[in-house]
């Protein structure tokens, strides 16, 4: 009996496309990186209601401490997004 040559072609190729269906491992996750600035939060003042002098230079030393603490949280975003602009400009 002769076999057909069409017939062997088809099995091979069913044979091949076998190898295919093997399980693979996982692909690693990605590592997801954020380019954003930090986001501002609202900036908080004590309240006061200082008796003495002494509690009147407390609570100006926290003030300026709390305004210090603002300042640096609006310094350190500015410096973010001067960062950022500088790296997306298209240089000439």
């Amino acid at each position: 009996m002769k076999t057909n040559p069409y017939v062997l072609g088809a099995i091979c190729v069913c044979l091949l496309s076998l190898c295919g269906c093997a399980s693979a491992p996982p692909s690693p996750m990605l590592a997801l990186i954020v380019t954003g600035c930090p986001t501002l939060s609202a900036c908080r003042l004590p309240a006061s209601q200082p008796q003495t002098n002494r509690d009147l230079l407390r609570e100006v030393e926290a003030l300026e401490q709390a305004w210090a603490a603002c300042a640096a949280q609006v310094d350190l975003t500015l410096a973010c997004q001067a960062d950022a602009h500088a790296q997306t400009a298209i240089a000439p």
